[in-house]
């Protein structure tokens, strides 16, 4: 067994109803709260609304709204305007957005400074030296795991762009409510396209080339989880039983996807989310299951007693709960299983984006980021542009 290491955990508080802690967690900071919430969906929940009355109630509260992937700029601006205010904590309720974004301005409120300064890739290379105002992150959807997670993504979108990470052990949540009543609201789409993020994270954590015994125990709990929990919640959102399990497998999938990396899907991502508006959990959902079949094709011509096989072949038997005795046969029902949940989930294709064939070259350019490192076997370029081509 090779020696590991496993980031900080948040404290996370699971229940129906369990929403109601959140005036007594934040009351062991002190009472100045800025709220971070979606721009919409935040007010049609009546849990969601239930949230800030309850904290305006206890609290001395500030509201800010995130619409659509926080850029740079969208938390810089947050820093300069509440940094008078000086909140005692920072909360978070909603999907990846708002997560990603109370997460960055709880980063740096305190100081003052730029998020360009700590930015990977892209930014001006700075040490991130904090201090770090508390954050606690309740997720209203399943799927990007941000909320126990130790980075905030960071986007700007066009010819140009590029989506980031500003990246700390500080910026770990210090708790996670997860009340599966806050997901009811979320309609069938977002459910699917989500659930296929969560989906992603898990299966690439668990055939990543930086897995360890944890992160698997974790990815095996999250995939059994997932296995009948998301087309139960795209299919009925009041379930409450599935829109729990989703919110564990999601919340699992930030552990995994901290601790051992993800892959070529998520290195897929980050050029086409930067380059294109396409939302994150959608892209994930278009090219699972094409990047799952192109790494099983190489790692059988280059490496074909590559741990990741029998990873694969795992999964395969959680997802369709079979015995599927042999590897080969695995292999075939998982990626029969991945393109069913494609398909029944109605995954757009890339081209609906806006992305054409003479993309291709310059998206697969892009790819080779940190996600890209966990990928089980290396793709060559021409591997990835196929990939893609496939779900032009």
């Amino acid at each position: 067994m090779h020696a590991f290491s496993f980031s900080s955990t948040p404290n996370i508080r699971f229940g129906i109803g369990e929403r109601a802690a959140l005036p007594g967690l934040v009351r062991a900071w002190g009472r100045r709260v800025l709220l971070v919430t979606g721009a919409r969906s935040f007010d049609t929940s009546e849990p969601c609304r239930e949230i800030e009355q309850n904290l305006r109630e206890r609290c001395e509260l500030e509201r800010l709204r995130i619409a659509g992937e926080p850029s740079p700029e969208t938390v810089d601006a947050a820093v300069k305007e509440y940094a008078a205010f000086s909140p005692d904590v920072v909360v978070a309720v909603g999907g990846g957005s708002a997560m990603d974004a109370g997460k960055a301005i709880a980063g740096l409120i305190a100081s003052g400074r730029s998020v360009m300064d700590f930015l990977e890739g892209v930014g001006r290379g700075c040490t991130y030296e904090g201090p770090p105002t508390p954050f606690i992150a309740v997720p209203t959807t399943a799927g990007t795991g941000g909320e126990t997670s130790k980075n905030a993504v960071l986007s700007v979108v066009g010819p140009e762009g590029f989506k980031k990470s500003f990246r700390d052990e500080r910026l770990v949540a210090r708790h996670v409510v997860l009340d599966p009543e806050l997901g009811v609201s979320c309609p069938p789409g977002l459910t699917a396209s989500c659930g296929m993020d969560a989906l992603t994270q898990l299966l690439e954590s668990f055939v990543s080339n930086g897995a360890n015994p944890m992160t698997h125990a974790l990815a095996r709990e999250g995939l059994c989880l997932i296995r009948w929990a998301l087309p139960r919640a795209v299919e009925c959102g009041t379930d409450l039983d599935a829109r729990g399990a989703m919110l564990l497998a999601a919340t699992l999938s930030g552990l995994t996807l901290a601790n051992a990396g993800l892959g070529a899907v998520h290195g897929l991502a980050s050029p086409l989310g930067a380059f294109f508006p396409i939302p994150h959990g959608t892209v994930c959902g278009a090219l699972l299951h094409e990047a799952t079949k192109m790494n099983l094709q190489a790692l059988r011509r280059r490496c074909p007693q590559h741990p990741a096989m029998e990873r694969y072949a795992e999964a395969a038997r959680i997802l369709c709960r079979q015995s599927l005795p042999t590897m080969e046969e695995a292999h075939e029902a998982l990626l029969e299983r991945l393109q069913a949940w494609e398909s029944m989930f109605d995954m757009p294709r890339l081209g609906r984006f806006g992305v054409r064939a003479e993309d291709l070259g310059k998206i697969a350019a892009h790819s080779r980021g940190n996600s890209m490192k966990g990928n089980p076997v290396e793709l060559t370029d021409a591997e990835l542009i196929e990939v893609l081509r496939r779900r032009l």
